[in-house]
């Protein structure tokens, strides 16, 4: 078995990342900027949680000793964890490297290197710092999570106007699925390349429109389907 250790333990997929590892018989740390208490949602028993801040370092040792690999699940989603996303990994990896970690792996998102947006900018910052690693590393790039068209629909309908973007089709995909990527990638044997990169999506590719019909359809909420263009530089 193998001693894995997750970084962002707490969150959507880090958690299911922690969740399915326990199932195997990993050994298994989670570290995040605060503990989940027992029973709650985010804490999974017989995992080992540890508080800790990449931004600054605290904690990354600690959570990180005697681990064989790491799989980074952290977000970054607005100001200071955003500015400081590809930063943080470097330190990730930095304190990794010298706890004798072999190999990490990291959680990105399709198309980041393709997008002006700050959030995918981070996140193709990011894979960058994975690329110079002087450890093993593998990026996972996902397509969109089935939550994110969900909220869209779900802001729109409560004003009885529900977005779709003109020509826009998705392929997304579950955190159970992305975590079961990024756990199969942990433990694969060793690799003579040194950096990889890889892409999952979900089963289907579904045009937005449609989506939003079978979601109304399934969930009751009403509202007009309203085409519009897709906002913003991903839209020009």
């Amino acid at each position: 078995m193998t001693t894995l250790c997750v970084a962002g333990g707490t969150g959507q997929v880090g958690r299911e990342v922690v969740r399915q590892a326990l199932d195997a018989g990993h050994t298994v740390s989670a570290l995040s900027r605060h503990v989940p208490p027992p029973g709650s949602e985010k804490h999974y028993d017989g995992a080992s949680y540890f508080a800790g801040d990449v931004t600054t370092g605290d904690g990354l040792a600690a959570a990180l000793a005697g681990a064989d690999v790491v799989i980074d699940c952290l977000e970054g989603r607005f100001g200071k964890p955003q500015k400081e996303f590809a930063d943080g990994g470097e330190r990730l990896l930095g304190v990794a490297h010298q706890a004798g970690v072999r190999r990490a792996v990291a959680l990105s998102i399709i198309n980041c290197d393709k997008s002006a947006h700050s959030y995918y900018v981070s996140k193709a910052a990011k894979e960058r710092v994975y690329a110079r690693a002087e450890l093993e590393t593998v990026v996972i790039r996902a397509t969109q999570f089935h939550s994110l068209v969900e909220m869209i629909f779900s802001a729109g309908a409560k004003i009885r106007l529900i977005p779709v973007f003109k020509g826009v089709r998705f392929q997304t995909i579950s955190p159970r699925e992305a975590a079961a990527a990024l756990l199969e990638a942990a433990l694969e044997p060793p690799s003579p390349e040194q950096h990889r990169v890889r892409t999952v999506g979900g089963p289907e590719v579904l045009a937005m429109k449609d989506m939003a019909a079978s979601w109304k359809a399934i969930t009751g909420a009403r509202g007009k389907v309203l085409e519009v263009p897709l906002p913003g530089a991903m839209g020009a």
